[in-house]
């Protein structure tokens, strides 16, 4: 059964504090699953294990576990299992089951799986497959598009990737994608390769030169993101299922290690997010379950992480013990509360962490190991899609909030709030460009979720309210490598990108798009430039 998985529900899920792994760490003891009859599982057995696996990993469908159902409801799950889904190979079961057997099998499939399921470097290895082997990708680009200047497009509504020319907007390649792709294409240092990750674990690794897929391997069983070396070498994958790193050479996506993540009591915790953080060499790991920021680096000269200290009896001195050795070793930051979605500065020295109950940011420098101010960020910030530039000779930050109608400004050298400018109600993206005086954000949530708001980055004001889709949802902005086009998202099954001139704010052309919910332009992601979500 392959369900389609809104992307907004995974939004509100990730934003708030999971009430299980909250009682978990208040030592409440949660109450056993229920038996589940012996009818609902012969009935899940022949109407879903093909697709689903019969340990409800998946396989051509998605796993279908607890934390990966976390953006639909239970009634909505009942729903699919009987009408099937549009533009998949989920088929409705209305007609075969009851409607107490379709039910049962939802409230299964909602049952945590005792014990949890493993996903180590053996099982990694059996996913792994080469669709084109490198010595048959060409050695230059197959197509007359500017390399620097193309767009992938994520479409949820029909589960496929647009290679989309950025100068003639016309697309190019059109590709399958897995089950519930993460929005966030990220691309080789060069440009040439694009790395998508799903939530069931997949990752995938396609040539923009070729315009074929080179290779995928199953990374985990629920997967939060990826990031990529900036020496082009690496490929890390974040889980939340089960609680792990995985590295991956970013040649050919074979395993190379697989990294258990706990704190120093062994207490394991789900990865909210992994980065590269191109000046230090190294990712940066955000944790949803424990205190703590990791780095972990591949800089080929980095030393050892260290630990305490233990007397030498052969050297007759107390030395520093070694941890773990490079490269990936864990250096791992204190912090004294749990922090979800992060923004950087642009020398990736500090780390902006929203706080877990809406009300505070927190900046942590990495070379220091310490908390060095908090924020004022009432209203839950969206600082994964923060951005910043250069405003009367000082460096600010902006955020959209996903509750309360605003954007905040603030001040990179104070890291004091310079404005909070109102809007017609929440957001979640926000983009700009070097080369534009204007700041865009949407009005995601709520009635006014067909508004595009349009910001001086100087003045700080509203210059443009945008309604390209009256009663439609409007989201998420990216430039093309000059800046001079802004696209746009028609957040709708039946959607389009919409290309704006990024001066005069007109509508250029509308490209058809089945919920076009992402699209990231090569040059903007790996030059990291000014404006663009990292």
């Amino acid at each position: 059964m392959r369900m389609l998985l809104s992307f907004l529900g995974f939004v509100l899920a990730v934003a708030v504090a999971d009430p299980a792994h909250a009682a978990g760490r208040e030592g409440k003891e949660k109450a056993p699953p229920k038996p589940v009859e012996q009818a609902t599982l012969d009935a899940y057995k022949e109407h879903c294990a093909a697709c689903h696996g019969e340990d409800r990993l998946g396989g051509q469908g998605p796993a279908l576990l607890p934390d990966n159902l976390r953006r639909l409801r239970l009634k909505s799950a009942i729903e699919v299992i009987a009408n099937g889904r549009p533009a998949t190979q989920m088929e409705g079961f209305a007609a075969k089951l009851s409607v107490e057997t379709i039910a049962a099998i939802a409230d299964y499939i909602y049952t945590p799986l005792d014990p949890m399921p493993t996903w180590d470097m053996a099982k990694i290895a059996a996913t792994h497959e080469i669709i084109t082997p490198l010595a048959d990708l060409p050695a230059k680009p197959m197509h007359g598009s500017d390399p620097m200047n193309l767009f992938t497009v994520v479409e949820t509504g029909d589960q496929h990737i647009t290679i989309l020319d950025g100068d003639r907007f016309e697309p190019i390649w059109r590709f399958p994608s897995d089950y519930a792709l993460h929005g966030g294409a990220k691309y080789s240092p060069d440009g040439r390769f694009v790395y998508l990750a799903s939530r069931d674990g997949w990752v995938s690794m396609h040539d923009l030169w070729s315009l074929k897929t080179v290779a995928r391997v199953r990374a985990g069983i629920n997967t939060r993101n990826i990031a990529v070396s900036t020496d082009g070498k690496w490929v890390m994958a974040g889980n939340y299922l089960p609680h792990s790193l995985v590295v991956l050479n970013a040649s050919d996506l074979t395993p190379f290690r697989v990294i258990d993540v706990a704190d120093r009591d062994g207490n394991g915790s789900r990865v909210s997010a992994v980065y590269t953080a191109p000046p230090r060499q190294s990712f940066i790991v955000a944790l949803k379950d424990v205190k703590e920021i990791w780095e972990l680096s591949y800089d080929p000269d980095a030393p050892p992480v260290y630990g305490g200290f233990v007397h030498s009896y052969t050297k007759g001195k107390v030395e520093a013990a070694i941890e773990s050795e490079q490269p990936f070793a864990i250096r791992r930051i204190k912090l004294d509360d749990y922090l979800d979605d992060f923004f950087f500065d642009p020398y990736y020295a500090e780390v902006i962490g929203a706080a877990r109950d809406g009300k505070k940011g927190r900046v942590y420098n990495l070379d220091a190991s310490k908390k060095v101010a908090e924020l004022d960020l009432e209203g839950m910030p969206h600082l994964g899609s923060g951005i910043y530039w250069k405003r009367d000779g000082r460096m600010v930050m902006a955020t959209p909030h996903i509750k309360g109608g605003q954007v905040s400004v603030i001040d990179m050298e104070e890291w004091k709030t310079i404005k909070v400018i109102k809007t017609l109600g929440p957001g979640f993206f926000m983009r700009s460009h070097a080369n534009t005086p204007y700041a865009w954000t949407d009005v995601f949530f709520g009635p006014h979720k067909d508004k595009m708001h349009i910001i001086d980055k100087q003045t700080l004001e509203i210059v443009k309210t945008l309604d390209p889709a009256p009663g439609k949802t409007v989201a998420h902005v990216e430039f093309t490598k000059d800046g001079k086009y802004a696209l746009v998202s028609i957040w709708e099954d039946d959607g389009a990108l919409i290309v704006y001139d990024a001066e005069t704010f007109a509508e250029v052309k509308r490209i058809p798009m089945r919920k076009p919910v992402g699209k990231y332009n090569v040059w903007n992601k790996i030059t990291y430039s000014e404006g663009t979500s990292h």
